[in-house]
């Protein structure tokens, strides 16, 4: 079985960037599953639900999000709730017994004959968010589907502190697939497949304008850091140079990695 995921798809530029790359990488690949983060979808924040839908009409399979989230939530709400959405939120928000977080926090999805497992979890460490402990989380999630005939489980972690990422690679090789993170914006080159036999890499990175400050317009930051003030609008940049990075990871029957292959692509939009 082979996944293909793709990093951070930041703003309108990553989107039509996406849109042109992924239908080579399909029929380059022929990957059975396609999962991407969808986080910066939107002018560099949670997308909208035109955006989201957008996405998903390229026959995406699964979408995962980052600590942004909810930041349009009046304009994807009813997307995150609906029984079909394809978007998964983190499965470590903290929720008042009180009041129901929308979303769901992960999805098995099945095709080709095909059971993938896919869990969304956020790191405690520098997020600023209330979260549940996120090793507890998937311990808890990965019992509960013990019994399920999967094929396999794959978990997208957003995180900041590398010696909590380190720590959970060694406490769920073999019980899960693949690991991989993302969030800090570069492609790590410490890809590998554990002793146990499951896949791991720190960071898938993004989808951005390759002449941006991440996905920001130059002068708009400008004065932000010859100042260190925060009063200018920082701008999405347009910059037509994209740059798509994706990984791609086989899984046996038996669950277990066997081959991972980072990919980078640049390109210019007409």
């Amino acid at each position: 079985m082979k996944i293909l995921v793709l990093g951070d798809v930041y703003g309108r530029i990553w989107r039509k960037a996406v849109t042109k790359e992924l239908p080579k990488l399909k029929e380059k690949y022929k990957p059975d599953f396609v999962i991407v983060n969808i986080e910066n979808a939107t002018s560099g924040r949670w997308p909208i639900e035109k955006h989201a839908r957008e996405l998903s009409d390229l026959w995406i399979d699964l979408m995962t999000t980052w600590d942004h989230i909810f930041d349009n939530i009046t304009k994807i709400e009813d997307y995150l709730n609906e029984d079909s959405t394809n978007i998964i939120r983190w499965a470590n928000f903290y929720e008042n017994k009180n009041f129901k977080i929308p979303g769901k926090w992960y999805k098995v999805i099945e095709k080709n004959a095909k059971k993938l497992l896919v869990i969304h979890l956020i790191w405690e460490v520098f997020m600023n968010k209330k979260v549940n402990n996120p090793f507890e989380v998937s311990e808890d999630i990965i019992e509960k589907f013990k019994w399920e005939n999967l094929d396999g489980i794959i978990i997208d972690f957003h995180k900041e502190a590398s010696a909590e990422w380190y720590w959970l690679w060694f406490h769920l090789d073999w019980k899960v697939s693949a690991i991989f993170w993302t969030h800090t914006h570069v492609q790590t080159n410490d890809e590998l497949i554990l002793p146990k036999w499951t896949w791991y890499l720190s960071d898938v990175w993004m989808n951005w304008p390759l002449y941006s400050v991440i996905w920001a317009d130059f002068e708009s930051v400008e004065k932000r850091f010859l100042t260190w003030l925060n009063k200018w609008k920082i701008e999405q940049s347009l910059d037509k140079n994209y740059v798509v990075s994706w990984a791609i990871f086989e899984i046996w029957d038996n669950m277990k990695c066997e081959n991972i292959e980072k990919i980078r692509i640049r390109g210019k939009l007409d």
